[in-house]
């Protein structure tokens, strides 16, 4: 079988200087948070003249559709060229960094690892419950940011002993949450280029979210972390085009 066919060529699917705007590192399909079919996603990236592709479907451990799930991209990998990876994003759900995984990762090339929500104590804010804290002085935006990068970094370090990693829309909840870019330090920056490397995670770099923002992609990029366009599409006619990667 070639690495075509098994989708373990995972060195196509990055670089550590640039961006190769052929590979497509995130895309949905009707599975999760997508609308279109495997085979429908292939097609429009083959149009889009794109030379791989990762599946990174929205999956929890209640997911019912991983077996099919595989199936189609394995059969879609008969019908091209392209590197074809298997995938699913999961959300960090705890401070310890806690993976809301599906129970079954055989069959998985990835797991895409996102922060959508800020895990603090029991429970995990989302943006707006972020934003509320913040305006009422309760979280300090030193706080949130802090917690946020330990947050994701343990996270990373958990979905690597499993599957190789993928770092979803990184920090994009601060963005989400009005905080300004600048709030991220230069240290806390190291402390994630520092765990990407160590853990081999891949970063992508998204499209859809414009996330991370210029000033940290080039910091990411001067560490020497791995970086691959993502379009995080969620119909098949976003899948490879590009207008913020271009600009970063």
């Amino acid at each position: 079988m070639t690495d075509r066919e098994s989708g373990a060529d995972a060195g196509a699917l990055g670089t550590a200087g640039g961006f190769d705007l052929t590979v497509d590192g995130h895309v949905h399909t009707g599975f999760s948070a997508g609308r279109d079919a495997v085979g429908v996603v292939v097609s429009a990236a083959d149009r889009a003249g794109l030379t791989a592709l990762t599946f990174a479907d929205q999956a929890g451990p209640d997911v019912t559709w991983m077996n099919t799930y595989a199936d189609s991209v394995r059969r879609a990998r008969h019908r091209t060229e392209m590197i074809l990876k298997l995938a699913v994003e999961v959300e960090v759900v705890r401070v310890d960094g806690w993976l809301s995984l599906p129970t079954d990762l055989t069959q998985l090339d990835a797991i895409s690892v996102a922060v959508s929500g800020l895990p603090l104590g029991d429970v995990v804010l989302d943006p707006r419950e972020v934003r509320a804290r913040l305006d009422a002085g309760s979280l300090s935006v030193a706080q949130t940011v802090e917690l946020l990068v330990q947050t994701t970094v343990k996270g990373m370090e958990r979905a690597s002993r499993y599957v190789p990693c993928q770092l979803a829309r990184p920090l994009a909840l601060l963005a989400q949450a009005g905080v300004d870019d600048t709030a991220v330090t230069p240290a806390l920056v190291g402390e994630l280029a520092a765990a990407c490397r160590t853990t081999g995670t891949i970063v992508e770099v998204s499209e859809a979210w414009r996330s991370p923002s210029p000033r940290v992609v080039e910091m990411l990029r001067e560490a020497g972390v791995t970086l691959v366009a993502a379009s995080d599409a969620r119909y098949a006619a976003e899948v490879g085009h590009w207008q913020y990667l271009r600009r970063v």
